[in-house]
């Protein structure tokens, strides 16, 4: 009795050898990739060594702003506070003439648009949230930069706030907006009925200074 004829191939065996080698490659890169990001986040969180003094930029580098580490959400200190990003706009009107823009609040449509969302996305979650972190971890209370990253952190931080704008259509029709203000919205989180704690629940504002936006941004064009 003969046997049965093989089944017809199905995967990355029913390719032909020319496809088969090109997945295989694009396997190897993604598993470098994330070899190799595994191993910058494991030296970045990991204490000082030998590595990390040597190669310490390069590390810093890859992790920030988009990758970084904390514990905020943890104890010994957990976050204790609502914080809300605003921002407003100049705009250059297509008649030539130049209005400023309300307050539009970032962090609350953020809220919106995960509230009842069984699957956010990461940038509603976290992507304004870590641009503000890294911001204030790079400045000091009067908004000047105290490191190296100071600067970088102002223009994450501000593509951010333009595009958000721009999806936003803040400047209007053949509008271009010229500079961007950006300030936060911190109120403290009131405390359980059954606290006995005291705080205040008015909220405080950091005002950042006025940002000029640059020609490629202006009409979003940073994607």
């Amino acid at each position: 009795m003969s046997e049965p004829p093989p089944g017809p191939r199905t995967g990355v065996a029913a390719l032909s050898p020319r496809y088969q080698v090109g997945v295989a490659l694009a396997l190897a890169v993604v598993a470098v990739a994330v070899c190799v990001h595994i191993g910058m986040v494991f030296l970045h969180v990991a204490p000082s060594n030998t590595v990390t003094k040597q190669h310490g930029k390069a590390i810093d580098e890859w992790i920030y702003p988009e990758f970084e580490q904390n514990w905020k959400l943890f104890a010994p200190n957990p976050l204790q506070q609502n914080i809300s990003v605003q921002v407003r706009a100049q705009i250059r009107t297509g008649d030539g003439s130049s209005r400023t823009t309300g307050w539009y609040d970032l962090s609350a449509r953020d809220g919106e648009a995960i509230d009842g969302n069984l699957l956010p996305s990461h940038t509603q979650q976290n992507e304004l949230r870590r641009a503000w972190d890294f911001f204030t971890a790079t400045h000091d209370g009067s908004n000047r930069p105290s490191g190296l990253r100071g600067a970088l952190s102002e223009t994450y931080l501000r593509r951010i706030v333009v595009l958000r704008l721009d999806r936003a259509d803040a400047s209007g029709p053949g509008g271009v907006v010229e500079r961007v203000q950006v300030r936060s919205r911190t109120t403290n989180v009131r405390p359980p009925e059954w606290s006995e704690e005291r705080i205040s629940l008015k909220p405080v504002y950091r005002v950042l200074p006025w940002w000029s936006v640059p020609g490629d941004e202006a009409e979003g064009g940073v994607r």
